[in-house]
């Protein structure tokens, strides 16, 4: 009879106890994924797989190791598992690790309710093939694309299971589907390329094939004869494609693990106004058919919907047991892991409030300025927060959009822009993470 994540965790469980381990928590995944490449209309590359990882925490007195596989027979599940305890017995001591105790942990959860698993066959290599082929077509056929680079169809499922020596055990399945094209406009030296996509848990979901590849297209050729933008102080508006990055530079200054050893620039910052009043980050893991949700954290903790920060304060942090136990603080079920290591804390949805304006009546509002559609390179000062980076996009003159330019620079301070920023009303509420484009005032812009 063929394992399961379930009896896989279980019989790792049991391999850790007899070599001596004091505690111990233990990770499953079994899954398969095609990818279907296609250049030229034709099948460039197919490829299948399917395989089982396997993973193990344990722990002694307050040290700890972990370690993972992918063969799942008796005779390497207990080296693994002597190998741990080994590892265990010389690693150094952490006062803070451990297991979640009992009374913390998850004892029931609705994983229908999160809808994240697609009950349905998997797909024909076939249609993927085709929807592949359809995105490439509609992108060559917009005038101005000389080539499409590359045109791409994915399909995966994955089998989690969780279980631990405190008491805890559980699991749930994810399906993920998604379409990508990568379109080419103009030639030699003035090439640009621009992409667009789609993921979805559900096939029926996504976006249809020619719209993907026809907007790769479009946005391709509408980069075409850039130019450098002038040097000075200017508003920024932070397209919808790029603005959950500024997001995501807060959200990581918000982790535990940043915080406890005194690399964020939010540390002491709890209470503090860090966005514009009004405005609220909202972490939610119960979102229905969203790739982020889960029910359970991977210390068995059991997830819940809250705010990172409400009317602009900043009110939370992103906690596993590790950096709360550092912090003399609760977890807060963020806890996140591979097979091959231990847990550390990390987001699961994040939303963040939308305005009441257009993205094109922001641009209106802004006058000259720039949209920035793309970033390059990424320089931002964990401890101040000073921010700068490349960046791509459009010129906008007198309220409309001028010319392409690229080859700029913005640089500014992310915990003052970010006090003052607009946001538009124009976030995809699929994503993972809900960050509408963003207006920014006066940040200083480098190029020509």
């Amino acid at each position: 009879m063929r394992d399961t994540p379930e009896t896989l965790t279980e019989r790792l469980l049991t391999a850790a106890r007899r070599a001596g381990a004091e505690g111990a928590d233990a990770m499953a995944v079994t899954g398969e994924a095609i990818t279907i490449d296609v250049r030229a209309g034709t099948l460039e590359q197919a490829e299948r797989a399917e395989g089982t990882d396997i993973g193990l925490r344990v722990l002694i007195g307050q040290r700890q190791a972990s370690v993972s596989a992918s063969d799942t027979s008796d005779a390497t599940i207990t080296a693994l598992a002597e190998r741990a305890v080994a590892m265990a017995r010389e690693a150094p001591e952490d006062p803070h690790i451990g297991l979640a105790p009992q009374d913390l942990l998850a004892q029931d959860w609705n994983v229908a309710a999160l809808d994240l698993c697609e009950d349905a066959p998997e797909p024909d290599p076939a249609s993927l093939q085709d929807a592949a082929q359809a995105a490439e077509a509609a992108a060559r056929n917009v005038a101005g694309v000389t080539q499409v680079q590359s045109a791409s169809a994915v399909y995966g499922r994955r089998q989690i299971h969780l279980a631990t020596s405190g008491g805890f055990t559980g699991g749930y399945t994810t399906t993920d589907h998604g379409l990508s094209c990568v379109a080419i406009a103009g030639q030699g030296t003035g090439m640009e390329r621009d992409h667009d996509g789609d993921g979805r848990i559900y096939r029926a979901d996504l976006r249809p094939a020619e719209e993907i590849g026809q907007l790769a297209g479009e946005r391709a050729v509408a980069r075409l004869e850039a130019r450098k933008p002038p040097t000075g102080a200017y508003p920024v508006l932070f397209d919808e494609r790029v603005a959950r990055s500024l997001i995501g530079h807060l959200v990581a200054a918000a982790n535990g693990a940043s915080v406890a050893r005194g690399a964020s620039w939010l540390r002491g910052k709890m209470g503090e106004q860090v966005l514009p009043v009004g405005m609220n980050i909202v972490e939610d893991p119960h979102r229905p058919r969203v790739m982020g949700s889960r029910p359970f954290d991977a210390e068995g903790l059991p997830t819940q919907r809250r705010a990172l920060v409400e009317d602009g304060v900043l009110t939370g942090w992103i906690l596993d047991l590790a950096s709360a136990h550092k912090l003399g603080l609760r977890s807060t079920a963020n806890a996140k892991r591979g097979v091959g290591s231990p847990p550390s804390p990390g987001s699961w949805n994040i939303a963040l409030s939308q305005g009441d304006q257009s993205r094109d009546e922001l641009i209106r509002a802004m006058g000259t300025g720039l949209v920035v559609t793309s970033m390059i390179g990424s320089t931002i000062n964990p401890n101040t927060g000073d921010y700068s980076r490349g960046v791509s996009g459009f010129w906008v003159e007198n309220g409309e959009i001028s010319h392409p330019i690229n080859e700029g620079t913005i640089a500014g301070s992310l915990p003052d822009f970010l006090r003052r920023m607009t946001p538009a009303n124009d976030a995809r509420t699929h994503l993972s993470h809900v960050v509408p484009s963003l207006l920014v005032e006066g940040l200083t812009l480098a190029g020509a």
